[in-house]
C-alpha cells in the first residue's frame, strides 16, 4: 500500500471515531502533564492555533518527525537554534494581518499516548522521555484523552487542529505525502487567517478564504 493510500485509510479510521467529539463545535480544553511534571492545558494557548501531533509508542518516531517539520515551517529560525531556544522562536507572519496587532502563533504540541502505563511506572516513563527530549516538552496522555475524544491510529502520527478559540477543527492520521502535508499546512494557514480581528476599514477588508 503506498503512502497516499495509507494516509487516506488512516484518515477514514480516525474520522469514524472522532466525528462526535469534533462536531460539537465548541472550545475544548485538553489537560495533561509533560515529562517534567508541568501542568499543561490547551486553554492556556487560546489566541493561537494549536497543532497536537499524537501517537502511540510505535508511531512516536513518525509523530516527532512530523511535529518537527511543522514547527520549523512556521518558525524557520528554529532550524539550527540551540535546543533550549528551539521552541521559543518567532512564527512567520500572516498575509494581510493588520499592523500593530500580534498575529496568532502556531503551537505544535507533541503528545505521547501511553494509557497502558500503570501509575506505578509513570515516573519511569517520564524519566525515559526526559532522556529522549531533555528540553522540548512532550505532553503525556496517561488517561487516554486523545483516543476517547478524537480517535487514534496508534502506529501513525495523528494531528488534531484547534483554532484560535480552542475549537477542534479537524483530525487526520497517517504519515502524509507531500500533497497531504500541503493540505495540512493550508488548513493551519486558514485557521490563522480566520482569527484576524473583526474591526475592519475600507482599506483593510477581511481576507477571502481560499
Amino acid at each position: 500500500m503506498n503512502v497516499s493510500c495509507r494516509f487516506l485509510l488512516a484518515l477514514v479510521l480516525v474520522a469514524a471515531t472522532a466525528a462526535p467529539a469534533a462536531a460539537e463545535d465548541r472550545p475544548v480544553n485538553l489537560v495533561m502533564e509533560d515529562q517534567f511534571q508541568n501542568h499543561c492545558e490547551t486553554a492556556a494557548m487560546r489566541g493561537d492555533v494549536v497543532v497536537l501531533v499524537y501517537a502511540g509508542r510505535r508511531g512516536a518516531e513518525a509523530a516527532v518527525e512530523l511535529g518537527r517539520r511543522l514547527h520549523t515551517h512556521y518558525h524557520p529560525s528554529a532550524d539550527g537554534a540551540d535546543p533550549d531556544a528551539w521552541s521559543q522562536q518567532p512564527a512567520i507572519g500572516v498575509a494581510g494581518w493588520p499592523a500593530g496587532i500580534p498575529a496568532p502563533d502556531v503551537r505544535v504540541v507533541p503528545v505521547a499516548c501511553v494509557p497502558e502505563v500503570p501509575k506505578m511506572l509513570r515516573g519511569l516513563a517520564r524519566s525515559q522521555l526526559r532522556k529522549g527530549s531533555p528540553v522540548v516538552p512532550v505532553w503525556l496522555d496517561f488517561e487516554d484523552v486523545m483516543r476517547q475524544g478524537f480517535g487514534i491510529v496508534p502506529d501513525e502520527p495523528n494531528v488534531l487542529l484547534l483554532d484560535a478559540e480552542g475549537t477542534a477543527s479537524s483530525v487526520t492520521a497517517g504519515q502524509p505525502d507531500e500533497a497531504a502535508y500541503a493540505r495540512l499546512v493550508t488548513a493551519i494557514d486558514q485557521l490563522r487567517a480566520r482569527s484576524i480581528p473583526a474591526v475592519r476599514t475600507a482599506s483593510f477588508p477581511a481576507p477571502i478564504p481560499r
